[in-house]
């Protein structure tokens, strides 16, 4: 797959392609490695937000799998059949900003009981049903459920700030011929609407960065006056600088000379980041910022998945931070109508994409194919960047 965290894996419940196509046992296998991943950041933080986004794993779940009597149409399915009565009343209200909020035993209790009903379903399955005509319909929600708790196990851990991306020694860029690609994904198993449909296209040769931007190539922007060049930044970048106060990226608390980054989690405290990891925390506008000062450009998003699928044995690295593209947020060609349960609708207007994923994504939703949508903005995830020769 390209990635340094998609290397040969030791566990099926790691391999991104093959939990897109699971089955039954493997399914059940990862939706409790889910539970448990949430369950163990939920014993660090019990804020409202967390509280809210644990109990959207349990609700939604429940609600598209347990209560939902048309499950196995999968997409064809009518969303707004009626739906059976859930195991707790209460779980509506608790995923609300405005409603009540979950005791924390409570909601354990809640998770336990619902991922138990999702686990009695698929063990209800034939176990080779994923090989069968039919049973990508069937498996549907369930796969989707597992990429939506990971996601919110993810959002989790980068509301915490918790973990570090790994320090890299620099690499060459790498050279990739002219050549026509497959962009996208093609049917079979889980396929996020957002990734619809594969479709080829022609891309001109290309060198790119062979790992994300590093904190060291980003202070010497810093240090160049990259904050205060107008000529460096878009307009809604200057505008976005200006009304922010900006001189560093999200949650650093000194660039010039070293890069001292704040922490939020249970052990929270200021911790220096090594010259030699990722800068993170970045915006669109500050890594389009680095570009034109150091005479370079983002990445479209069919470089970035042709690097990705075919650059592994040269050394290019993914899946430490989000990475900015060029490009804005839009459905490809005969994407067609988002399905019952979709997790990345197309987002307003003005949205840019992310490729790859973070330290703090689970190893099975990191693929080639996979985009986020993001405004230009936000710096909430662990984002950074690389950069392509003009």
């Amino acid at each position: 797959m390209g990635s340094s965290a998609a290397a040969t894996r030791a566990r099926p419940l790691d391999d991104g392609p093959a939990i897109r196509r699971a089955g039954p046992d493997l399914l059940s296998l990862a939706l409790i490695d889910a539970r448990n991943a949430l369950l163990a950041l939920l014993a660090h933080e019990t804020s409202p937000r967390a509280l809210r986004l644990a109990a959207r794993a349990g609700h939604d779940q429940e609600y598209w799998i347990a209560r939902h009597v048309q499950r196995q149409r999968g997409e064809a399915c009518d969303p707004s059949a009626p739906r059976l009565a859930g195991i707790e009343p209460r779980s509506a209200a608790w995923c609300a900003e405005d409603g009540e909020l979950p005791a924390p035993e409570a909601l354990r209790q809640y998770l336990a009981d619902s991922l138990e009903l999702t686990l009695d379903l698929l063990a209800a399955l034939p176990p080779r049903l994923h090989e069968e005509p039919g049973g990508d319909a069937q498996l549907h929600f369930f796969r989707n459920a597992l990429l939506h708790e990971d996601r919110l196990t993810e959002a989790l851990a980068e509301g915490l700030r918790l973990g570090q991306a790994p320090a890299r020694a620099e690499r060459e860029p790498l050279w990739q011929p002219a050549q026509r690609w497959q962009l996208g994904s093609a049917p079979g198993g889980l396929v996020p609407h957002n990734e619809r449909w594969a479709h080829e296209v022609a891309v001109p040769e290309f060198e790119i960065d062979a790992q994300p931007v590093s904190w060291a190539r980003y202070v010497e922007f810093a240090e160049d006056g990259g904050y205060d060049r107008r000529e460096l930044w878009s307009g809604a970048g200057w505008a976005w600088l200006q009304a922010e106060g900006r001189r560093a990226p999200g949650g650093v608390e000194q660039l010039l000379g070293g890069v001292l980054v704040a922490r939020g989690g249970p052990d929270a405290g200021l911790q220096r980041a090594s010259p030699a990891q990722p800068a993170v925390h970045v915006s669109r506008h500050e890594a389009e910022a680095w570009c034109r000062w150091a005479g370079r450009r983002l990445p479209t998003e069919p470089e970035w998945e042709i690097a990705a699928c075919q650059g592994a044995g040269r050394g290019f690295v993914w899946g430490d931070v989000f990475e900015w593209v060029a490009g804005r947020a839009r459905s490809w060609v005969g994407a067609g109508v988002p399905a019952p349960g979709c997790l990345d609708p197309l987002p307003p207007p003005g949205f840019g994409v992310l490729r790859g994923g973070s330290w703090a994504t689970r190893s099975r939703c990191k693929h080639p194919k996979a985009r986020r949508f993001l405004h230009p903005d936000d710096d909430h995830a662990f984002s950074g960047f690389r950069s392509c020769a003009p």
